[in-house]
């Protein structure tokens, strides 16, 4: 078969792309990009000049360096044949708590309570992803607009895929399955991926297995951001992500269905990828640099044969920088975070902020608290250590204490902490498949530090007058005059 081409009229807008149409504008990648450089310019960065796929990586890495974190937009990437790329949408909390109409202190809260509004997928007769559909023999991956981010990458990787999987007839207790996976081109028709977490789609794979028949999946390459957001939930294998991005939304998530398999995908996504796992097939995959900070091979090495490619005629590549950057470790961690912050002050209503480091990778985490009696700390620290199965570390501290600021924290450490009375280690427990340091079952310790003050402690922190802290301020903010 040919490639289709089902473009409806359309107009163009001040991105370069066409209106939403098709009734799920709000939902829409491009509309959102419109509106929201329209809303926060200073918060959006074009870099019109040329550049090679692993400058942007070194792009983001500096903005990060120099404590900024702007939305890129990259007109003229080489390899992408044309496509413009949007990158490091995620990697600013702001940014993603705008995106849940509120500010970074409320966007726990925000989260969970949207994510709590669950809301079935609404099915739509077409939809711009539909635009243009590619099937069989016409399939060629090598034309994807692929970016390679590190020198220690195999290759050009998709880093925000969200491979689509329907629930299996006849399984009590399981849904349909969002979850992200990195891939690159193996073949004209196949990907090299891994289902790395051996999570809910693994396990998915694992019952097609049972039946001797290869998984159905549709990968979706970029979509809106609260689409990719829901993507990274943590949700039982009955709970079907697509619906928890209904509620992200604010209404059902409008999907259309497949050419061949019939998978329900975003009516507005970028680029879809149609076709099925054989359980039996192997491919060389990695390394890839992942959270940790490190290369990664992987051990399942999956490959995804590709029967279909759905694209919109104006796509945009959607790319998320791999590595330890911050927009990678946001699009795991804001659920998580959310998650774990409402588990934690149900149970204990004396803790006050939950925050996951940057520095941390997925493997820290700082609980503050007021604590109303002794040991509680250890407490709360043990039971965030016990839910979350990537942490190595919690370290604990008083309320006061900012710790969205790794130094605040390390000043509790210096002057709050006794080694021998307030550190507390757990052997044995499963750990992160990606942590470098963990044993080869997989195992790892756990450690908890308590930062708080002792009941005994007396010593009175300095302080500075919010009057005094104000006209400082001003005589900065005044420039040369005060040079």
């Amino acid at each position: 078969m040919t490639a289709t081409d089902r473009t409806s009229t359309s107009t163009s807008s001040s991105t370069g792309t066409r209106a939403p149409d098709h009734g799920t504008g709000r939902q829409d990648l491009h509309a959102f990009l419109d509106a929201y450089r329209s809303a926060h310019p200073d918060d959006v960065l074009t870099v019109d000049e040329k550049l090679e796929g692993e400058d942007v990586a070194a792009l983001v890495a500096e903005l990060a360096a120099r404590g900024r974190d702007e939305l890129l937009l990259c007109p003229r990437v080489s390899g992408l044949d044309g496509t413009p790329l949007v990158t490091n949408l995620f990697a600013s909390r702001t940014r993603v708590a705008r995106l849940l109409g509120t500010d970074p202190a409320g966007l726990h809260h925000a989260y969970q309570q949207a994510a709590a509004r669950r809301t079935e997928p609404r099915l739509v007769p077409t939809g711009p992803v539909l635009d243009t559909v590619t099937e069989g023999q016409d399939v060629d991956l090598t034309t994807l607009p692929l970016l390679k981010h590190f020198d220690s990458d195999r290759g050009p990787y998709i880093t925000s895929g969200v491979i689509t999987a329907e629930a299996p007839p006849d399984t009590p207790g399981r849904s349909g399955n969002l979850s992200y996976h990195r891939a690159l081109v193996h073949s004209r028709t196949e990907l090299a991926t891994s289902l790395h977490s051996r999570g809910h789609l693994w396990q998915l794979l694992r019952l097609a297995e049972q039946r001797g028949e290869p998984l159905p999946v549709a990968m979706v390459i970029g979509a809106h951001p609260l689409f990719q957001l829901a993507a990274s939930a943590r949700v039982g294998p009955d709970v079907d992500e697509r619906t928890l991005a209904g509620g992200l939304l604010g209404e059902p998530l409008h999907v259309v269905r497949t050419p061949r398999h019939g998978i329900r995908v975003p009516a507005c996504a970028e680029l879809v990828l149609e076709g099925v796992i054989d359980p039996a097939r192997t491919a060389p995959e990695g390394p890839f640099g992942e959270f940790s900070g490190y290369s990664s091979d992987r051990s399942t090495n999956n490959v995804l044969t590709v029967h279909s490619v759905l694209r919109r005629r104006d796509a945009v590549l959607l790319d998320i920088v791999g590595g330890n950057s911050a927009e990678h470790l946001n699009l795991a961690r804001i659920p998580r975070e959310s998650e774990m912050a409402e588990q934690l002050t149900s149970r204990f209503p004396e803790v006050t902020a939950l925050h996951y480091p940057t520095s941390g990778t997925h493997f820290h985490a700082y609980v503050a608290l007021r604590q109303a009696r002794p040991g509680q700390a250890r407490q709360i620290m043990l039971a965030l250590l016990g839910w979350d199965p990537y942490l190595k570390t919690v370290v604990a501290v008083d309320d006061d204490v900012d710790i969205t600021r790794d130094e605040d924290v390390l000043w509790a450490l210096a002057t709050h902490l006794q080694p021998g009375a307030d550190v507390f280690t757990v052997d044995g427990l499963p750990g992160s498949p990606l942590d470098p340091s963990s044993t080869p079952d997989g195992t790892t310790s756990r450690m908890g530090l308590d930062a708080t003050r002792a009941p005994h402690f007396d010593a009175v922190r300095i302080r500075t007058g919010p009057a005094r802290v104000a006209r400082a301020r001003e005589l900065l903010d005044q420039g040369p005059a005060c040079a």
